[in-house]
């Protein structure tokens, strides 16, 4: 499965939450992947108005307000589509067999389904529950660390 949709998503909470301008070469350090690749990524999200270039000053700035931008907003700008597709169903299935006859219809209404349900789901997050989220992780991590600190282990 492609990580263009993860990726957006960190290096958009990277960008927002940075004092100065970071590079590509520094988001793809915390990505852990090339520049090359985050710099496809985010020639996606400039197309798309979600986030800019910096020229003259290495880095990208967001464009609108983390609560403004949903996760179905990048998704669909990371994908190029407008349609949610998670799901595959194998092109060639034995007319000869009774299950390979029924195949796609029985699950192609599923898979619509189930994509209905991510979809609306995408849009209801946005950038700025993401970082909320995160905050609140890295909150209770280090108090965690914190108390286990004080407890000598």
């Amino acid at each position: 499965m492609d990580t263009k949709f993860s990726t957006a998503i960190h290096m958009l909470i990277l960008v927002s939450e940075a004092e100065q301008p970071m590079s590509s070469e520094q988001i793809a350090t915390s990505v852990g992947t090339n520049a090359s690749y985050i710099r496809k990524v985010a020639a996606r999200l400039s197309r798309a108005g979600i986030i800019e270039g910096r020229r003259g000053r290495s880095g990208f700035a967001l464009l609108k307000d983390p609560a403004d931008i949903s996760l179905l907003d990048v998704y669909r700008a990371v994908e190029e589509t407008d349609d949610v597709h998670v799901f595959d169903i194998h092109q060639n299935p034995s007319d000869e067999c009774i299950v390979g006859r029924n195949i796609r219809p029985v699950l192609g209404g599923m898979f619509r389904h189930a994509e209905q349900v991510v979809e609306a789901e995408l849009a209801g997050a946005t950038l700025a529950d993401c970082m909320a989220r995160m905050r609140e992780r890295i909150e209770k991590g280090e108090k965690d660390s914190h108390q286990q600190e004080g407890n000598g282990k």
